[in-house]
């Protein structure tokens, strides 16, 4: 059990290395070194993410009915195609393709993930998957300056370097992943084709999760846009809020899973994680007006109080999702529970860009009162869910 753990752990740290590459710098490649227009990488970025969702629901049935491992080996090595085929992408047609099988095969790959994770997970496998959740802000903290370097010399041949370190990242992974022990089927009546979406309370706590799911897009969208453009503070400071929230997340993660031992106990943990999001979005407006020093000070602040808030998130989310979804049918359920952050991936940057940036002040204000309200709402959810049940 111990080392299959290991290996799904390595796994996933191989793999986060690559996915970390294409965070901090995959738009870009495709506007600096492809030349495609900003616009449309937008639009095909939306579509993909779209097209994606589905990919989760049916690929975490298939974990379910064939095995696990497999599904997911099949996941990573579809990654790793889709990813080299970025080396082909010259216009918006071929870019619209790879980067719709790319992102479908990331989705499917963490709903075929799930089953796994249950199997292996020990008593408690929402603590493992806290963990899996550091190691991945410890790969992508690895990434963000291999990608940093492929930025900063901006040749073609850089970008490609990097695209070539998305698919190594990808292959390794599958390698790893191959020596973790198969596992059966579990038996029941998981065979039943999308149960998860006729559960009303889990479709509920699904959309909830993805309103949640909305304050990722305040450390990677909001806050850049509004310390460069409304605020003294140093546009390295950018890098510092990201490292901040990071470390947090790898230190604590686990820990703050650890109390989290039952739906209710998820649902308060949400509930006091709408409450740090309402206090840094309350905070970050203030970084606008004072000098650079103070405005670092109160960024870096906010940053720490919403990354505590990120914890309780991650660990509500994790107790919820497996707690509640049968053991029979773990792939589809979380594949249907990762449709709400997927959402929020599509559509969340509109809507923080809109609010946060084009409202101002009191767009921060409001966005922290809409988290707080459905993180407030989440324990009742839980609790009909668990009724339910």
């Amino acid at each position: 059990m111990i080392g299959a753990q290991r290996a799904l752990a390595a796994a996933n740290f191989a793999f986060t290395i690559g996915s970390g590459l294409y965070l901090t710098a995959g738009v870009l490649y495709f506007t600096e070194a492809v030349r495609l227009p900003a616009a449309q990488v937008g639009l095909g970025l939306g579509i993909a993410g779209v097209v994606s969702l589905a990919a989760g629901i049916t690929v975490g049935h298939l974990a379910d009915r064939l095995g696990a491992r497999g599904v997911y080996l099949g996941t990573l090595l579809a990654q790793a195609a889709g990813d080299a085929a970025f080396l082909l992408a010259t216009n918006f047609a071929t870019f619209l393709v790879v980067v719709t099988v790319a992102a479908s095969a990331k989705t499917a790959g963490f709903a075929a993930r799930t089953p796994l994770i249950r199997h292996y997970g020990g008593q408690r496998p929402q603590e493992f998957r806290a963990f899996l959740r550091a190691v991945t802000n410890l790969g992508i903290a690895v990434a963000a300056p291999l990608a940093g370097w492929a930025v900063q010399v901006g040749t073609l041949p850089a970008y490609r370097s990097m695209v070539v370190g998305m698919v190594a990242a990808s292959l390794a992974a599958a390698a790893i992943l191959a020596t973790v022990p198969p596992m059966r089927p579990v038996e029941g009546d998981g065979g039943k084709r999308w149960i998860a979406l006729r559960d009303r309370p889990y479709l509920l706590l699904t959309a909830l999760d993805g309103v949640m799911a909305v304050q990722f897009k305040v450390l990677t969208v909001a806050i850049p846009l509004w310390l460069v453009g409304f605020t003294a503070a140093p546009r390295w400071m950018i890098s510092a809020t990201m490292a901040t929230a990071t470390v947090i997340v790898v230190l604590f993660q686990v820990r703050a899973s650890r109390g989290v031992d039952s739906p209710a106990a998820g649902g308060r943990a949400y509930r006091r994680a709408g409450l740090a999001f309402l206090l840094s979005c309350s905070l970050i407006p203030l970084a606008a007006g004072p000098p650079a020093a103070v405005a670092a000070t109160v960024l870096i602040v906010a940053v720490m109080i919403h990354a505590i808030g990120q914890l309780w998130n991650s660990a509500g989310g994790f107790e919820v999702s497996f707690a509640l979804a049968p053991v029979h049918a773990t792939g589809q359920y979380l594949g249907v529970f990762g449709l709400g952050a997927g959402l929020a991936d599509t559509f969340g940057p509109a809507l923080v860009i809109w609010l946060c940036i084009g409202c101002g002040r009191p767009g921060w204000y409001v966005l922290g009162a809409i988290l707080a309200l459905a993180a407030c709402t989440i324990p009742l959810a839980v609790r009909r869910s668990v009724t339910a049940r």
